[in-house]
């Protein structure tokens, strides 16, 4: 996956484990990186803070944050009024789409990304989904990465100009949680300074201890995930959890 020193690359950062280990990933590779962060309504909005720490820390040359307001449509726990489900078992969590699934989400924030892309020269554009330890998210599947892929090729000025076609990066999209975070030690993340949590619990007086973020809940989807993770990997678990 190394590209050439200087290459351009779009890499989508909310913040969370997965995104923040892609970013590791296109730094190592020499990708010259511009990160795209989304305000959307989302109920963790709290993950701005993280990818704009993640950003600064890492030096990035330009990090843009866009706000879209996904709570126009609704349709989510994570945009709505809906209860985040928790405690949810290893077959619950994978046993259908969960209604924190953001509709049309992920297509959305690549087409932003493609837009992106295309003012800062750039052919290749990361995102950290995958397909093993994940919660049913329809917009997360290879499936879905080639069709968009397809699509931004027929629709941009560089790859109609035969300038150069854009590929959409999936490096994480066969991997486990506990791959993940192994190979996020070995590239030197420090998860301490991630958010993962759909409904994190921000305490009185301060917001967390790790980069002004708050506690993670601890038994919603992504937090059971989460900590499943960092388990299985045999890695300790520097997370602030409220339970």
């Amino acid at each position: 996956m190394v590209g050439n020193p200087g290459n351009k690359a779009v890499v989508l950062l909310s913040g969370g484990l997965d995104s923040t280990t892609v970013l590791a990933l296109a730094l190592r590779d020499g990708f010259d990186v511009a990160a795209l962060t989304f305000d959307y309504g989302q109920r963790h909005a709290l993950e701005l803070r993280a990818a704009r720490d993640l950003a600064e820390r890492s030096g990035l040359r330009r990090h843009a944050v866009v706000s879209i307001d996904l709570r126009a449509y609704g349709g989510s726990a994570l945009t709505d009024d809906i209860r985040v489900p928790k405690g949810r078992s290893d077959s619950e969590i994978g046993g259908g789409v969960p209604v924190t699934y953001v509709p049309a989400r992920n297509t959305i924030f690549l087409a932003h990304a493609l837009a992106l892309a295309e003012v800062e020269g750039a052919q290749d554009i990361f995102i950290g989904v995958n397909t093993l330890d994940y919660s049913g998210y329809p917009d997360c599947r290879p499936q879905f990465i080639e069709a968009f892929q397809t699509m931004a090729n027929l629709a941009t000025k560089a790859a109609t100009e035969n300038i150069g076609a854009i590929e959409i990066r999936t490096p994480l999209m066969k991997m486990t949680k506990a791959e993940i975070i192994d190979l996020g030690i070995s590239l030197g993340v420090d998860y301490a300074h991630t958010l993962s949590c759909y409904d994190p619990v921000a305490e009185e007086g301060e917001h967390g201890r790790a980069a002004g973020l708050p506690r993670h809940c601890g038994s919603c989807d992504a937090c059971l995930l989460r900590k499943k993770g960092f388990t299985e990997a045999g890695i300790p678990d520097p997370t602030p959890y409220a339970e």
